[in-house]
């Protein structure tokens, strides 16, 4: 199970969902320390901004970032608990890493299937186009996580998402 939430709910959400993993996604300036009922190896701390094209003084992610996170996903031990994935909003960062897990851990599935799942269960979610970019290049999905990713993205405006569990394809 992946559960995806802004960083307001984080601490609720390790009581309650007790993660095998954490996923923080922050820019330098908003960064958590190491969460202290995990191993280090337990929490990944991805420092980003939440932008799509460079701009001056902000970090934009980058190859680097998403091999951390490929490499974190597959590390992941999903019998010992949920993975928890965050960022600020809960919103574009973390809801983008969400679907890139999915699609790591399940190479042969449906982007589309995927991402309509997502959609479904975050109408809020708008996953972050570069990060969708880089995983699609990088799990050579040919353009169609990004296309996928696209569909999830409505009307639906909030300022910060809500907690949800986004189950691992196949684990309705």
């Amino acid at each position: 199970m992946i559960i995806v939430c802004p960083l307001s709910d984080l601490p609720k959400a390790i009581r309650e969902e007790r993660p095998a993993g954490v996923i923080t996604l922050l820019g330098s300036d908003l960064m958590i320390q190491q969460i202290s009922t995990l191993d280090a190896e337990q929490h990944l701390r991805l420092e980003m901004d939440d932008i799509s094209e460079p701009r001056r003084g902000e970090v934009l992610p980058d190859h680097g970032h998403l091999e951390q996170l490929l490499s974190f996903v597959a590390k992941w031990d999903q019998s010992a608990g949920p993975l928890i994935v965050h960022c600020w909003a809960g919103i574009s960062r973390s809801t983008a890493s969400a679907l890139i897990a999915q699609a790591h851990l399940h190479p042969d599935a449906d982007e589309f299937a995927l991402a309509s799942a997502l959609r479904d269960i975050a109408p809020h979610a708008k996953p972050n186009r570069r990060l969708i970019a880089l995983a699609d290049d990088v799990l050579g999905r040919s353009g169609r996580l990004k296309e996928a990713a696209k569909s999830v993205y409505t009307a639906t405006t909030v300022y910060e998402g809500v907690r949800f569990k986004y189950p691992l394809h196949g684990n309705r």
